[in-house]
This record gives structure tokens, C-alpha cells and sequence, in this order.
């Protein structure tokens, strides 16, 4: 169920994978969504606003900021990549994002963070929130740097953040490893929905999963968001296991939660 919650609502990286299956979502949950990119991604449809906007430009997210009720925040690099777009993507871009929140007063930001900021961790481990970061890449020590800003802007500035540690979320699952992270679009929408919601948010770390037999993460610290998922990749395994091999047990992409970033790069 989606709730229509804010006046304008936010949401950056709107030209992505996962901005454009949210964008028309998320429009039950605002009388007006403004959608943020740096490259131009069409025109507006009904109830809502484009912008284009570089996260690496203080300005410019100033002014993507104004009169907003809260944030989706998909934008920045969503990959392994050469430290130097990281850092301005996923660094100083969530920095100029949160500058920019706290001189707007936008009260609620939903941070696209990802599994990645625990991918060291092995697969034969189930973690929750408490458990410290381990980046398996440098896209996940950026995605740690942003988790550990927004505390910083909860603590002392009383911005209430969500890091949605997301999973795989594609149409269905790719392969097997994705049996254990795989969030759906739908599921997705839910979670989101329910972390602008929320009466009481404070600054939480939730994982985004759907309801999978197979996970390497406990949810349980999250209780309060109320995020509750619906699909499965169940229905996805026979025919995963049929178009796959069975892994290699002895390569790290097999061992740890972070499967190929683990071992991707280094970029020149």
C-alpha cells in the first residue's frame, strides 16, 4: 500500500536502473515528485518536476533542495568504478546533499546505501545492523562514508535517515548468489514507502530484501520502519539453477556476501 505522504518529494538518480522503475511509483506517495539526474531523461509526466543537477555542484543541489518534504536519494555511481568519479558521485555529492537538506530544512532523507558496505563478510554468516562494515570495493566504502555522514547529520542536525542497504533488485534474480539478496521493484516501493512513513525513523540501517528463504541478513533491528516484503525469489530458483553452474566454493565471488565486487578493479 502506498501512502500519500509529502507535498513534493524528491528523488535523485531518476535516469538510472532503479530511478526509472521507482519514478513512477513514487508518485503515490506525493501530490508532487520532483526528479533529479545529472543527464537529461525525458520529459515530465503528470504531478511532477524534472531538474538536472550534478551532485559534485553545491549549487546545484541547493537548488534541487528547495521546497522539498524529503528525500529518495538514488543518485551517485552504483558500481565499482576509478576512485575519482566515487568521490565526487557518492562523496561530496551525499556531503552537498545533506548541506543542502540542512540549510532547507528537509527533515527525512531515504539513503540508497547498499550491501556492499558488508560484501566481506562470508556467505555462510548472517549479519544484522550492528555489525560493523566490511566494503568489499571502493563503491562500498563510499556508500560506508555516506551511512556514517547521515548518522553525523542525525546526531547533531536531527536529519532522520534510512540506509537501505539494497540488495540485487532487478525484474528476477540473475544468478544464485542473487536467490540470497534479490529485492523486487515492487518490494522496493514498499520499503520506501515505508521509511517515509514511519512516524519515528531516526537514523536506521535497514537491509533491502525481499522475502527470501535463502538470506544472509537479519532485518530485525528495523522492526520499527514496518517493512514488510511480499515477493520472493523463490519462484526464480529452479530456473536459476538451470541456466547456472554450481559455483566455484574455493573463489572469493563464492565465499564472501559481496560475490564480484570483491574482486573487481583496481581501475586506472
Amino acid at each position: 500500500m502506498s501512502i500519500l505522504s509529502h507535498n513534493r518529494l524528491l528523488l535523485t538518480g531518476a535516469a538510472g536502473g532503479l530511478g526509472q522503475a521507482l519514478r513512477p511509483r513514487l508518485k503515490a506517495n506525493c501530490k508532487i515528485l520532483r526528479s533529479a539526474d545529472r543527464v537529461a531523461f525525458g520529459l515530465a509526466g503528470e504531478q511532477e518536476e524534472l531538474m538536472l543537477a550534478d551532485l559534485a555542484d553545491a549549487s546545484a543541489v541547493m537548488a534541487m533542495m528547495q521546497g522539498v518534504d524529503a528525500v529518495v536519494h538514488l543518485g551517485g555511481v552504483s558500481t565499482e568504478a576509478a576512485f575519482e568519479p566515487i568521490l565526487q558521485g557518492n562523496i561530496l555529492g551525499v556531503y552537498n546533499l545533506y548541506e543542502a537538506a540542512r540549510k532547507q530544512g528537509v527533515k527525512r532523507i531515504v539513503f540508497a546505501s547498499s550491501n556492499h558496505v558488508t560484501g566481506f563478510y562470508k556467505q555462510s554468516e548472517t549479519i544484522n545492523a550492528s555489525h560493523a562494515p566490511r566494503p568489499d570495493s571502493l563503491y562500498g566504502v563510499s556508500k560506508a562514508f555516506g551511512e556514517d555522514l547521515s548518522r553525523f547529520y542525525y546526531d547533531r542536525y536531527g536529519i532522520e535517515t534510512a540506509c537501505v542497504r539494497i540488495g540485487s533488485s532487478f525484474p528476477e534474480p540473475k544468478d544464485r548468489r542473487m536467490l540470497a539478496t534479490w529485492l523486487s521493484f515492487d518490494d522496493l516501493h514498499r520499503l520506501i514507502t515505508a521509511c517515509l512513513t514511519t512516524p519515528v525513523l531516526g537514523h536506521s540501517i535497514i537491509f533491502g530484501m525481499s522475502d527470501n528463504a535463502v538470506t544472509w541478513w537479519d532485518n530485525s533491528q528495523a522492526n520499527h520502519i514496518g517493512y514488510k516484503a511480499q515477493d520472493s525469489s523463490d519462484v526464480f530458483k529452479d530456473a536459476v539453477y538451470a541456466r547456472t553452474q554450481a559455483p566455484d566454493l574455493t573463489s572469493p565471488v563464492a565465499q564472501f556476501q559481496g560475490g564480484g565486487f570483491v574482486t573487481a578493479g583496481p581501475f586506472e
